[in-house]
């Protein structure tokens, strides 16, 4: 039996995740809302199907078409209060990263996926890569690693809301080079130092460069040097990475599958499952997900702290200091705690005796 979804937002990514939709065979697409109905409109005809419903409110449109499921393909600043809208519809949610516009509200969000027993999974699409899985497996054979890096540079002219937001690298993008990166070492960041600028060539608003160093557990160093706009030997979307351990060095330029050098032999890790491929990947593990009740990769808890990461190099941009993640982490729950109207999701903020431990009590065992 097919997952019956209705999808939130039919704009550029939309319609990506329209053609996505379609082409999956476990899910159907019941319906789409937009708040501009002509975009919907055309979303239908995009996914082929013109019949199908569409309309401004999404628990109208998810009761009269029996939707199972919401995917929340809205711009960052309407994650919140679509997504809680669907939780608190009983409905579980597959949602565009960010998770939400701040941590404090990603915050929120994680405490009424547990207050409405409903889940919550971030499309973290750029781990759905069997070369980043293969990569993993790499740097696990390197014996005590001591430091990984990413280095970014493309020249990307999306328009749009991209060319206007502020800290557009950090925010739209590093993102997932800081999830990737939390994904390979199995570590999370404890600290960051963090300047971003914008060059004079720039045709974004906001800083469309930055170079940060986080420190992670185990006094494991990860650094992130990354441009928008930076044309010429661009690398590829997801990067060019380096980890450094006490057996070797593992290499991957984000293309083509990973390598390993042990001290001159090639590393031979054993092979992974493979997770799919980018959305595709993430819709096909959402749905396992709902269907067998496993916590996926991506779910909430576990994606908050990727966020954190952004949020923490953006205040250390501003203040020219360090920044400690689990200052950050406490600070907004905090503003989570005072912004919320929800009792039964305010009693499961008061409950977390620490944010970092609430965090990981919900993610899946690697």
């Amino acid at each position: 039996m097919t997952l019956r979804v209705v999808q939130v937002g039919a704009g550029g990514m939309g319609r990506a995740w329209l053609a996505t939709v379609a082409a999956d065979p476990d899910v159907e697409l019941v319906g789409i809302v937009d708040l501009d109905l002509d975009v919907a409109r055309a979303g239908a005809a995009h996914a082929g199907d013109p019949s199908i419903p569409v309309g401004t409110e999404l628990t109208v449109l998810a009761a009269e078409t029996g939707a199972q499921a919401v995917l929340d393909i809205t711009v960052p600043v309407a994650h919140h209060p679509v997504t809680l809208q669907a939780l608190h519809a009983g409905l579980p949610v597959l949602g565009e990263k960010p998770a939400a516009q701040t941590v404090a509200e990603a915050l929120s969000l994680a405490a009424a996926a547990e207050a409405t027993g409903k889940l919550f999974m971030v499309s973290q699409s750029r781990r759905y890569n069997d070369q980043l899985v293969a990569f993993r497996q790499h740097v696990r054979g390197l014996g005590a690693i001591g430091g990984l890096s990413t280095r970014f540079a493309k020249a990307p002219h999306f328009g749009g809301f991209r060319e206007q937001m502020d800290d557009v690298l950090l925010l739209d993008m590093a993102i997932h080079a800081f999830d990737s990166a939390r994904y390979v070492l199995e570590r999370d960041p404890v600290s960051v130092y963090c300047e971003s600028w914008n060059p004079s060539w720039s045709w974004y608003r906001g800083d469309a460069a930055a170079a940060a160093v986080f420190a992670f557990e185990d006094d494991v160093r990860y650094v992130y040097d990354g441009s928008w706009c930076a044309p010429g030997a661009e690398t590829s979307w997801n990067g060019d990475w380096r980890a450094s351990g006490a057996a070797g060095t593992a290499l991957w330029d984000g293309d083509h599958d990973p390598s390993s050098d042990l001290d001159g032999t090639a590393g031979a890790p054993s092979p992974a499952p493979s997770v799919g491929y980018e959305i595709a990947g993430a819709l096909r593990s959402f749905v396992h997900a709902v269907r067998s009740g496993e916590t996926p990769d991506g779910e909430v808890h576990g994606n908050v702290m990727s966020l954190a990461m952004v949020e923490a190099a953006i205040a250390s941009t501003r203040t020219g200091q360090r920044i400690v993640i689990d200052e950050v982490l406490e600070r907004a729950h905090a503003e989570a705690l005072a912004a919320e109207r929800h009792d039964a999701v305010r009693d499961r903020l008061a409950a977390w005796s620490s944010v970092r431990e609430a965090l990981r009590a919900s993610v899946p065992a690697s």
